[in-house]
């Protein structure tokens, strides 16, 4: 089960006196698959309104690249261990920081900020043609186009809805099937 149903209680969370004053590491990942010669991206649906990209927080000292293998393989990764993702992890697309305990995310540290309460990176993850996945209870797997988030900051917010320019700068061969 998802711990936080929302931003808030990810705060709320946060706000324990264990992370008062360290920064917290989160890494996510975008999950980009071609549907109908177009791409889409993967996220988890929180309840009705809320969604999320595949991830989560880090072990303190924990390897960027293990952490996040740990974290899919907990949570999207089949109970069969012929069915687990052999998770290819790209670049790096994006790092967003949190500067205090407030629900805004900025594309970059604030220079007035001296420790940031989060950082959160989002990596390419490259698929093989037929995966398995095992969705919680408490989520729903979506398909979403990228022409849906681009500039959709009240459905998605602004770390998923600027998905669309961060991967601008990559080129998909789309294969016609």
């Amino acid at each position: 089960m998802e711990k936080d149903t929302s931003v808030a209680d990810r705060l709320a969370r946060m706000l324990k006196p264990i992370c008062v004053y360290c920064l917290v590491k989160q890494c996510s990942i975008i999950l980009q698959v071609q549907e109908h010669n177009h791409p889409h991206i993967l996220l988890l649906q929180i309840g009705n309104t809320f969604c999320k990209l595949p991830g989560g927080r880090l072990k303190p000292g924990e390897n960027e690249i293990e952490g996040l293998k740990r974290k899919l393989t907990s949570k999207l990764g089949a109970n069969s261990p012929a069915l687990v993702p052999d998770w290819q992890i790209g670049e790096c697309v994006a790092i967003w920081w949190r500067p205090n305990f407030e629900t805004i995310m900025y594309p970059y540290c604030p220079p007035h900020i001296t420790k940031p309460k989060e950082c959160k990176k989002l990596f390419l993850v490259h698929l093989s043609e037929r995966e398995y996945f095992a969705v919680p209870k408490n989520l729903k797997l979506l398909v979403v186009p990228l022409f849906e988030l681009y500039d959709n900051v009240q459905r998605y917010g602004p770390v998923i809805s600027t998905i669309p320019q961060q991967l601008s700068r990559f080129r998909f061969n789309m294969i016609s099937t």
